[in-house]
């Protein structure tokens, strides 16, 4: 009996053991999924496992990756201006057809730039430049900088032109006697109001020489005068004006043309000027510019040969252009040349070489070059030779393409 009450308190026992081991058993299961649980929640939330995420690109890094997917060659035609006649070979172009699809194709250039001989009437403008900028969109993706010399008074294409109803005005010398900025922005607004309707996108102006002298015959009237920090706010004025209407302004002719004698669409032209008087005078219109956003620069034929100690124009020059304009002033924008088929230009150098010598000075756009064709080529065989490199191509037209993006954006 005793025998048997000891067995059965012994399998109690043991039940009761193996009870205990179970429920701790349980418990440490039960834990240990809590324990799970707890690590991939956060506050309701599934925690995702760790990523590596790629930082987005920059603006500036997106329009590279466009830029280095272009060929050579069509890098090679976008740092080229040209009128419609120097890309398709006509005589007098007043119009954009098969012939202008063709050439944009074989050449997608940058710009084109247009001439009273290319203004008929206001409808006949607009269709030409709608048709050359739908050509170009579907060659290259972005808008070709559609340009025009309209500074108001002297120097206007449209304006004075018949069949076309745009306002006059003086010179700019004469308004801006008034000394009153709000005058010219206004003339810079209206002529932006016209460049625009009619398909333009970039002008040609404002002029900020100042006049040192007063025998200058080339931008005597163009200039707003010789008091540095009054040609400053009137070309500020005027670039403001044609920017309200998202029209490219133009400050030119760095370094400045108010103190040559020499007229450089004939031949060389040079001024005297040392570097302080350079910084005291003809750069403050400039230097003023580039502090308010401006985003294109043209360079004049001038040498400066107290500065740079030779007689290379500054569209030629490193030392204008790179020490001068881009580091010491911190330009970062678009510089274009004055038109390369002057006599300042062609007198000394083939289109090719020029073009060459203007790249390697820190040029971004060659206008006009007396001969398009053998400037493109001579770009191309030096990119091929190692004189010139393909990233430097690259970095030109990241400059303009940043111009033309802005205009997609207005």
């Amino acid at each position: 009996m005793v025998f048997i009450v000891c067995v059965v308190m012994a399998g109690i026992c043991a039940v009761g053991m193996g009870l205990k081991e179970r429920q701790a058993k349980d418990s440490e299961e039960e834990a240990g999924k809590k324990e799970q649980k707890e690590n991939v929640q956060s506050d309701g939330q599934e925690e995702a496992p760790d990523e590596v995420k790629t930082p987005e690109k920059t603006p500036e890094e997106l329009l590279k990756e466009e830029v280095e997917a272009l060929t050579l060659e069509e890098k090679t035609a976008q740092i080229f201006m040209v009128t419609p006649e120097q890309l398709t070979g006509v005589g007098v172009a007043v119009a954009a057809g098969d012939v202008t699809r063709q050439a944009v194709d074989d050449y997608p250039v940058g710009g084109i730039i247009y001439f009273r001989q290319n203004l008929q009437s206001p409808e006949q403008v607009e269709e030409m430049l709608s048709n050359v900028q739908s050509y170009t969109r579907e060659r290259i993706g972005v808008p070709m900088l559609l340009a025009i010399d309209e500074e108001g008074g002297q120097v206007t294409r449209i304006s004075g032109t018949q069949g076309f109803d745009v306002p006059e005005f003086p010179y700019m010398s004469e308004v801006a006697k008034g000394g009153d900025p709000q005058k010219v922005r206004e003339i810079g607004e209206q002529i932006g109001a016209y460049l625009k309707e009619y398909g333009f996108n970039m002008d040609f102006a404002p002029d900020a020489d100042v006049l040192i002298n007063p025998q200058n015959q080339v931008v005597r009237y163009r200039s707003f005068g010789a008091d540095p920090e009054l040609v400053s706010a009137m070309a500020l004025a005027q670039f403001e004006g044609l920017k309200s209407q998202g029209i490219v302004g133009t400050y030119k002719h760095f370094p400045g043309h108010g103190g040559t004698t020499a007229d450089t669409h004939e031949g060389y032209g040079y001024i005297e000027t040392t570097i302080e008087e350079l910084r005291e005078r003809e750069m403050v219109p400039f230097r003023d510019g580039i502090d308010a956003g401006v985003q294109v620069i043209m360079a004049g034929h001038i040498s400066c040969p107290n500065i740079t100690g030779d007689t290379r124009p500054a569209t030629l020059s490193p030392m204008l252009l790179q020490q001068i304009l881009r580091e010491e002033m911190g330009f970062e924008g678009m510089v274009i040349t004055d038109a390369m088929n002057m006599g300042a230009i062609t007198q000394q150098y083939s289109s090719g070489q020029a073009a060459v010598e203007a790249v390697k000075a820190g040029v971004d756009m060659i206008l006009m070059p007396e001969d398009f064709k053998a400037a493109y080529q001579g770009i191309l065989d030096a990119v091929k030779s190692g004189e010139l490199t393909e990233e430097r191509l690259t970095e030109s037209v990241c400059r303009i393409w940043k111009v033309k993006k802005g205009l997609e954006n207005e």
